[in-house]
């Protein structure tokens, strides 16, 4: 079982060393992600608890699942 661990892992880690395309394709990827959540979740969910007291957290949190 170990020796089939190692393996798989020597194949990904050839596998990544080797690459020339698709290390820039990575980089587009790890951007967008990053891009995807760390701004967009800070315009679009901000965090409306933050500057609440305990009754109006539970208050806000009712309003919005009872209809």
């Amino acid at each position: 079982m170990k020796r089939v661990l190692l393996n798989v892992f020597y194949f990904y880690r050839d596998g990544f060393r080797e690459m020339t395309l698709g290390r820039s394709l990575w980089i587009i990827i790890l951007v967008k992600l990053f891009i995807m959540f760390a701004i967009l979740r800070v315009i679009f969910f901000p965090n409306q608890l933050a500057d609440k007291t305990e009754s109006e957290k539970a208050a806000t949190v009712m309003e919005q699942l009872t209809p």
